[in-house]
């Protein structure tokens, strides 16, 4: 991938980490002109916005802090990582899930 294409899609990428609402908003800005690390991070953000709803609505249920807490520290910990790589101009995927959130969201972008 070419530097100017990471420059090109790093706003993009960036604003793809914002919650589920920037994934949407960062699909409709990379819509035209496809970037292909924008859409990379698209993929990543889309994924772990998509974990965190589920786990959320299982993990609800139980009601208990050491339950819903490592989840928060996890999820935390991952999107930090995804949106630092976004920042660097990097496209590693994000541990554990980040090659599964490619394979499965391989038509966006």
């Amino acid at each position: 991938m070419s530097n100017n294409t990471i420059e090109e899609g790093k706003s993009i990428a960036i604003t793809s980490y914002i919650l589920i609402i920037g994934v949407l908003i960062a699909m409709s800005m990379n819509s035209e002109n496809k970037n292909s690390f924008a859409s990379f991070h698209i993929r990543q953000a889309l994924g772990l916005s998509l974990t965190f709803i589920s786990f959320g609505a299982i993990i609800s249920n139980f009601d208990s802090f050491f339950i819903t807490f490592p989840m928060w520290i996890c999820i935390s910990i991952l999107w930090t990582f995804g949106i630092f790589n976004a920042i660097q101009g990097q496209t590693r995927p994000i541990p554990l899930v980040g090659n599964l959130f490619q394979k499965w969201f391989k038509s966006i972008g």
